[in-house]
């Protein structure tokens, strides 16, 4: 009798045996490491450009970290850079559907159309697309958009950069008679905008009669424009710099001409060790592993998903204490504390006129169907609510305070 037993789960065990193989073999990774092991899952990455991008490097290293995190091998994501805005999206994005990939981050504004595309075709697949805005009118089950609430992190940022400005007034050395900022940005996007803004709102907060001048380089990545840019604003008079644009083009032109600067997506204090005060990014990190583990659980993914400084989803990087103003650490955390409880709102209209008026009421275009119309109050309780009606920033105000050299990039 025990032998019948023991020949019977001899068979049982060599039948099973290739069953259970099978069920491990769409993930790429081989007899080592199959998909099933990981939760069923491979997970594709697209981004505008590579590692040489801040912009970029941030998705990237991100990206990596949560892999890590979610204890998923490298044989089950994969990472596709330097992917214009335009048809080889889509190319692309087919192309990992084709290689297994059941997950697919994109990461630049101008990806949006071409994963909506591949979204349709491929109702099996999950795609998420960071600063996109249509996800929540197109309604798609499997098309989702992601952002941070960046603007308290440029707040931030701002803090430290009005501090800096106070210092150099203190010392009498401004160059001209009221604490001048500069700003190099991509685009006159509401993203853009919005990031500005609030960077200038935080200086204001501390440094009451900074102004700010901002240029446009009409591109995400031009480190020779971005140079040119920041030059521009250093001739005229700028006392401190900082950036929406992902080169290390400003940066290096503060460093060159000894003007602080605040960077962003990450420190350049390695190039720019005299100058380089702060940066704020955001970290993709919470958001990657959420929509990984909401795929392996069976839960819905929310068409907008906005990450916050609770999520550990904004951050500011190291301050260098050897350039930023005495003092400045500890503003920070007061700052940062009142972000976390309320007490404190970005957009504030207490702190926002446009043309000599105070901010009472705004009609966004939260929508964005093309038509460039107002659809959604967003003004209420006395501030602007900044990525609450969708995740991408919809701020687009020009206010009073901010110069624009010029505005023909959007």
């Amino acid at each position: 009798m025990k032998k019948r037993l023991i020949a019977l789960l001899v068979c049982l065990v060599m039948v099973m045996m290739p069953m259970l193989a099978a069920c491990g073999g769409g993930g790429g990774g081989g007899e080592e490491a199959p998909a099933a092991d990981e939760g069923g899952v491979k997970v594709g990455l697209i981004t505008l450009h590579d590692e040489n991008s801040t912009y970029d490097l941030n998705f990237i290293n991100a990206f990596k970290d949560s892999m890590a995190n979610l204890g998923i091998s490298e044989e089950n994501y994969m990472i596709k850079t330097n992917i214009p805005e335009g048809q080889e999206c889509y190319d692309t994005a087919a192309d990992l559907v084709d290689a297994g990939c059941n997950i697919i981050f994109a990461d630049s504004f101008g990806h949006e159309a071409y994963m909506i595309q591949a979204a349709k075709e491929f109702p099996d697949v999950q795609f998420c697309h960071a600063t996109g805005t249509k996800a929540h009118t197109e309604n798609l089950p499997n098309y989702h958009n992601a952002f941070a609430a960046i603007y308290e992190g440029r707040y931030l940022a701002g803090v430290a950069a009005g501090m800096k400005l106070n210092e150099i007034k203190d010392a009498g050395k401004l160059k001209g008679d009221v604490p001048k900022m500069g700003y190099v940005g991509a685009f006159t996007y509401a993203e853009v905008v919005s990031g500005y803004t609030s960077f200038y709102l935080g200086a204001k907060s501390v440094c009451p009669d900074v102004v700010m001048d901002v240029t446009f380089t009409g591109s995400w990545y031009d480190e020779t424009a971005e140079k040119e840019g920041a030059n521009k604003l250093i001739q005229g008079g700028c006392d401190l710099i900082s950036q929406h644009a992902d080169s290390m083009g400003a940066p290096t032109a503060c460093e060159e001409a000894g003007i602080p600067d605040v960077s962003y997506n990450g420190s350049t204090k390695s190039a720019a060790p005299n100058t380089y005060i702060i940066s704020s990014r955001i970290n993709w990190s919470p958001y990657y592993e959420f929509v990984v583990n909401a795929v392996k659980n069976g839960e819905e993914i929310p068409a907008d998903w906005t990450g916050t400084i609770d999520t550990g989803s904004v951050e500011l990087t190291e301050l260098n204490e050897d350039v930023a103003a005495e003092g400045t650490a500890a503003k920070l955390e007061e700052v940062k504390a009142g972000l976390c409880d309320g007490s404190i709102h970005v957009f504030d209209c207490a702190a926002i006129s446009v043309e000599g008026k105070p901010l009472d009421s705004y009609q966004a275009d939260v929508d964005d169907m093309g038509d460039y119309a107002p659809d959604t109050e967003v003004v209420s309780d006395g501030y602007f609510h900044e990525s609450e009606f969708r995740s991408a920033p919809y701020f687009d105000l020009n206010i009073d305070g901010i110069n624009l050299l010029d505005t023909n990039f959007g």
